[in-house]
């Protein structure tokens, strides 16, 4: 801990580089103010061409983060897209094996269904001619 009390900068960075990059360049400017050996005119003259790379090199960054943000973006959506893609078919798939089995269930099930039928009508016919024959053999 410092008990003097001289001056000290102290630089916390929280935020965007671009910020970090301005607050630099403004504080570098100011500096460059207070050191500069030209005269006031010739300093103005300077500090408008500086703003002015500045501000394009600032813009250019705005730019391609930009561009890198869209591509991005467009990747992701591609993606994305796939992917709903192959959910649709894994579903339509899905429901075509569902059909089928369904189909196939329906139909063991007619068979079922039919035999059971032949099996009580042929109980009926033998509990019939057994009823007809009078039930004794006599001879």
């Amino acid at each position: 801990m410092r008990n003097d009390d001289t001056p000290c900068i102290v630089i916390e960075r929280e935020g965007s580089s671009l910020g970090s990059f301005m607050i630099g360049a403004l504080v570098g400017a100011g500096v460059a103010l207070l050191f500069a050996p030209r005269s006031g005119e010739e300093t103005q003259a300077q500090l408008r061409t500086k703003a002015d790379e500045l501000r394009e090199r600032a813009e250019l960054r705005v730019r391609a983060a930009q561009r890198e943000l869209e591509d991005r973006l467009d990747r992701a959506r591609d993606g994305l897209e796939s992917r709903v893609g192959q959910v649709r078919d894994a579903v339509e798939a899905g429901r075509d094996a569902a059909r089928e089995a369904r189909g196939d269930l329906e139909e063991r099930l007619e068979r079922s269904k039919a035999a059971y039928r032949a099996g009580v009508e042929a109980a009926r016919s033998v509990s019939a001619e057994g009823s007809e024959g009078g039930g004794s053999d006599d001879v």
